[in-house]
């Protein structure tokens, strides 16, 4: 289906030769403009606020901060952006985590190069495209997800608390598996350091996890850092 008016995108992944050749892919196509470049969650963030463009290709693995809370944040501050993930992952956790941040395209870079031409024209005209292998993904993940807590509803006398991170608990999660020491992530977020420590500990009982090291691997799983 044809666009039926000048698309500006903003490409945001911490790869530059991926950047170029995103670029140069749909460079010259007809209704396409690429209207910025950036190379990690911040600058996401703060180019499209600038920028308003119609969409966001984002990756989720980026320095400073993730892809699911950037888009969470650029859904926000603007609703009518639309944010398409582009990334290697295939967490099932992940997959949920965007939809509920207002992703409204998940493809996979291994995905060809018509599918990603087809999301940018479906989200273009505000419609949302999802892969089947991601749409199977996420609904898999929906359905474990729902049992698991009908099962933990059904238990009687038992009051277990939810996996889930909240957004400010995955941003200490990224910063703590990329090395960063609790002062340097509460100077980053602009928090006290107790409070880092509270967000610290609460991930630890969330997540089941006893080290630095297991919560590094989860931060690897599930798309926050690479390896």
């Amino acid at each position: 289906m044809p666009l039926h008016k000048t698309c500006r995108i903003l490409i945001a992944d911490d790869h530059e030769v991926f950047r170029r050749g995103l670029r140069c892919l749909l460079e010259g196509r007809p209704g396409l403009e690429i209207c910025a470049e950036v190379a990690n969650g911040r600058e996401a963030v703060r180019i499209a606020t600038e920028l308003k463009p119609d969409i966001v290709i984002m990756d989720i693995s980026m320095p400073e901060l993730n892809g699911v809370d950037a888009t969470r944040l650029i859904r926000r501050k603007l609703p009518s952006t639309e944010v398409l993930i582009l990334t290697v992952h295939e967490s099932e956790e992940m997959g949920r985590e965007l939809v509920a941040a207002g992703a409204r395209g998940f493809i996979l870079k291994a995905d060809d190069s018509g599918q990603l031409l087809t999301a940018i024209d479906q989200l273009c005209q505000h419609r949302p495209f999802f892969t089947a292998r991601v749409t199977r993904m996420v609904l898999d993940e929906f359905v474990s997800h729902q049992a698991d807590r009908d099962d933990r509803d059904g238990a009687e006398g038992r009051n277990e608390p939810a996996t889930n991170l909240t957004g400010r608990e995955r941003q200490v999660v990224q910063l703590l598996a990329e090395g960063k020491s609790n002062k340097e992530v509460a100077g980053v977020l602009s928090l006290a350091i107790k409070t880092v420590e509270t967000h610290r500990f609460n991930v630890f009982r969330k997540l089941g996890i006893h080290s630095l090291s297991e919560l590094v691997h989860y931060a690897i799983r599930n798309g926050l850092v690479e390896p």
